[in-house]
């Protein structure tokens, strides 16, 4: 806001004086916040602070000790620097009392070896300093013009982040209370400077206030929240004191941060949204760039040196019409209950759902007990969730970023296999590759075409005769095969007596064309109807 001594030096009414640097050269960027002019030696108890002193010197003393006195209770007051005009006093130079006085606190000391008036000296900067200060209060305005229309209209977190580096031309970054990072715009610099060992390099940066400085970071910093709870600072990366400016545009910026939060509180959590960035960038690239793996790190997930396990979770829910719009909130729910079940085993992870599930990648560091860790955390997220069940699918374990696909991907196959299982057996906690197994390996093959095909070639008869005469053969045959051809026992599990059942049989048999005894002819139908179920599944889910 206020020109510094050295731009004071350029105006042409001081130009005109000659003004020389004798001391002090090193205070030169100091700000004026005023020009006085003083022609008495006790004048610094009548000043604050940032004045530039214009003085002629005809009442200052000539003794060393009383100069060097004069200057001290200057700086002490922290005056900017004195301009002695050489004319009246001393005509050539200053006595060498004052000059190493002035160089001794680092106070500027000017000459003018031409007569100049002082008070067009004086209009002169103190117009500069009010001209700035009209113009810091029209940038505060049109910053808190721009705030107020991103709050209005609901501006994203990011698109917030984005206009405050545009405003400061400085990096910045929403992190939590705990140090995670939420979300950063780098103002065009490189991640991969901002974001390593963040919150290690956080953690002890405090400004004891809800706005402040912090000179040893080179750190802006805000507290964000509402209504007494605070969740969250706002670091703008400045390295020097920022102007009054900066400090208006961190502080709207965060109050739109907390309006968003208080709006969104029926969305996923800035948490959330931050983690599931990064878990979908994971699973779009199988080789993670170094600063996606730096991102994860600055949200107290690192994915380097550690073993990485995939996790899915998914209701036990048929999706209708009905349920439809709760999903959202169950899964929101679920991913809660997962965060906070990870925390209390002590492991780091990022955590967000998708259309159907929790997704979460467990870092663990490489001594720890594996399946242990895994059957706490889904305990703790059954017990949470004791009145809406789920699976816990987990992905094989391993070993740094490049695996942190495939575990992911793993655990969702899982999940989807699982859930798929008799909606009756919840007795498992985890669900692992090795528990699926033949519906495991369908659900790996589910895209393909050709298992599409070959539940078409071996029930699209029966289908065709279900749907044109209202039997229930399909279901007849689905009993058969889960009781491994014990009719008996199939026909028990279909509340039908068994004389009729074996008509059903028969029937199948003449339908298809095939003898159900065979061994494989029950493994033929069997991988079909599973096949055939997985794709009815994936068909409601996405219709």
């Amino acid at each position: 806001m206020y020109p510094t001594v050295a731009e004071v030096l350029a105006l042409p009414v001081l130009r005109q004086g000659r003004p020389h640097v004798v001391a002090g050269a090193a205070g030169l960027d100091a700000p004026v916040r005023w020009a006085h002019v003083a022609e008495v030696a006790d004048i610094a108890p009548l000043l604050r602070g940032g004045e530039l002193v214009l003085t002629t010197g005809v009442a200052l003393p000539d003794d060393g000790s009383a100069l060097a006195r004069y200057v001290a209770d200057l700086a002490g007051v922290g005056v900017a620097g004195v301009v002695v005009e050489l004319v009246r006093h001393w005509s050539e130079k200053l006595p060498p009392a004052l000059v190493e006085a002035a160089d001794r606190h680092g106070v500027p000391l000017i000459t003018l070896s031409r007569e100049t008036r002082f008070v067009s000296v004086t209009e002169a900067v103190n117009g500069l300093i009010v001209d700035a200060q009209v113009a810091e209060l029209r940038a505060a305005e049109r910053v808190h013009e721009t705030f107020t229309a991103l709050t209005v209209a609901g501006a994203e977190p990011g698109d917030i982040l984005r206009e405050v580096a545009r405003l400061t031309e400085h990096p910045v970054v929403l992190e939590t209370l705990s140090h995670e990072v939420l979300a950063y715009d780098t103002a065009g610099t490189d991640p991969g400077e901002l974001l390593p060992g963040w919150p290690s390099r956080s953690r002890p940066v405090q400004v004891g206030e809800r706005t402040g400085f912090h000179a040893g970071a080179g750190w802006l910093i805000t507290v964000v929240g509402a209504r007494g709870h605070d969740w969250g600072r706002l670091v703008v990366v400045c390295g020097d004191p920022p102007p009054h400016r900066h400090v208006v545009v961190a502080e709207r910026a965060a109050s739109a941060l907390a309006v968003h939060r208080l709006v969104a509180k029926d969305t996923d959590s800035l948490e959330r949204q931050a983690h599931r960035a990064i878990l979908t960038e994971l699973l779009a690239n199988p080789v993670p760039p170094a600063e996606l793996t730096a991102r994860a790190s600055a949200l107290g997930v690192p994915l380097t040196g550690r073993l990485l396990v995939g996790v899915a979770v998914r209701p036990r829910i048929t999706v209708t019409t009905r349920t439809a719009q709760s999903t959202p909130v169950l899964l929101r729910e679920l991913a809660e209950a997962t965060a906070l079940a990870a925390r209390r085993a002590k492991v780091s992870a990022l955590v967000a759902t998708d259309d159907t599930q929790v997704r979460a990648l467990i870092a663990l560091s490489r001594e720890a007990g594996v399946d242990a860790v895994l059957r706490r955390l889904a305990t703790d997220v059954h017990e949470a969730r004791a009145g809406a069940p789920a699976v816990v699918a987990v992905g094989t374990t391993g070993s740094g970023p490049a695996e942190a696909r495939r575990t992911l991907v793993e655990a969702a196959q899982v999940a989807a296999a699982a859930l798929a299982e008799n909606m009756e057996n919840t007795e498992r906690v985890v669900h692992r590759l090795d528990d699926v197994r033949l519906r495991g390996l369908l659900h790996l093959l589910a895209g393909d075409e050709r298992i599409t095909a070959f539940a078409a070639r071996e029930l699209g008869p029966l289908l065709s005769r279900d749907a044109a005469q209202g039997s229930r053969l399909v279901q007849a045959l689905r009993h058969y095969c889960e009781h491994g051809g014990n009719k008996s026992a199939a026909a028990a599990a279909a509340h039908t007596s068994r004389t009729a059942y074996y008509q059903q049989l028969a029937r199948i048999e003449q339908v298809l064309g095939v003898r159900l005894e065979e061994p494989e002819s029950m493994l033929s139908l069997y991988v079909a109807l599973l096949a055939h179920d997985l794709r009815e599944a994936d068909d409601h889910t996405t219709g």
